[in-house]
């Protein structure tokens, strides 16, 4: 699985000009599942997200994770949006190919996994919608960007 991790201070996704999901700080998780994928890359990937230390501490040190942001057990939130295009392939020509994508149904099925999974392990959790023309707003915090993949 495949995956950028933002650390913003808010973000949202809005959908046909309705907001459906918006967190204050902590991360936003844009997640892409692979053909070989399951539901273990899954688990490895939200288990790496939620310990992934980029909050920081009273010096200023990336020390904190999502879970512990400020040291005193305060939570961020997770901001969990589905993109297929995190596999594209632009090694040929100018326009990307997706076959490194699983396929949507597939994907769909990893993705509400992993949703699942995260609304289990974390107290706040909002989504996007898979498949969705979504248009995501964000405040990226440093910037920190960070991509992550899992492999099968």
């Amino acid at each position: 699985m495949l995956a950028l991790i933002q650390r913003v201070t808010e973000a949202h996704v809005v959908i046909g000009g309705q907001t459906v999901g918006e967190i204050g700080p902590g991360l936003l998780v844009l997640v892409c599942a692979e053909p070989h994928d399951s539901e273990v890359q899954g688990d490895k990937l939200l288990a790496k997200i939620l310990k992934l230390r980029i909050f920081g501490d009273d010096a200023g040190k990336m020390n904190h994770s999502v879970q512990n942001m400020d040291g005193g057990g305060a939570s961020g939130g997770l901001l969990i949006v589905s993109q297929f295009t995190l596999a594209a392939d632009t090694s040929a020509g100018n326009r990307p190919g997706f076959t490194g994508a699983a396929p949507p149904a597939d994907g769909r099925r990893l993705y509400d996994y992993f949703v699942a999974q995260a609304r289990l392990a974390h107290p706040v959790v909002q989504t996007g919608q898979f498949g969705a023309d979504m248009k995501v707003h964000l405040v990226n915090d440093g910037p920190v960007t960070i991509p992550m993949r899992i492999d099968p």
